[in-house]
């Protein structure tokens, strides 16, 4: 059983940076990329990034890009997000998430998804 627990989520002002953590348990962490992606009121979950399973490859969805960083410490089985120059669109319920098919190249969660999720950690940016 997989477990991944979010923290980090918080209010801040546009312009602003927050950095999220996400703790994974429950099987070997190192094996498998992770991902974040995030949910916006009314809208439908979207992918942010991913990484792989020894942290050489990173992908970020468009509307991140040059502003979010993914990135792992498999010795804590911790991934992060670090979030800066944050805008008021970037208000979402962000959700950890990894994945067993290793078949797939980091690019391709964007659009399979991944089949394992945190419960999400809340993230308003004020304008």
């Amino acid at each position: 059983q997989v477990q991944l627990v979010e923290t980090g989520g918080g209010l801040v002002q546009a312009g602003g940076s927050l950095r999220l953590s996400c703790a994974a348990s429950g099987r070997t962490f190192s094996r498998y990329a992770m991902g974040w992606f995030r949910q916006a009121p009314g809208k439908e979950r979207e992918f942010v990034a991913a990484i792989s399973w020894s942290g050489g490859s990173t992908y970020y969805a468009d509307s991140v890009k040059g502003r979010f960083t993914i990135s792992r410490d498999n010795a804590k089985n911790t991934v992060y997000l670090q979030m800066n120059s944050l805008k008021p669109e970037d208000t979402a319920v962000y959700y950890c998430a990894t994945d067993e098919r290793t078949y797939l190249g980091v690019s391709d969660y964007s659009r399979y998804g991944m089949n394992y999720w945190g419960k999400g950690t809340l993230v308003t940016v004020s304008s």
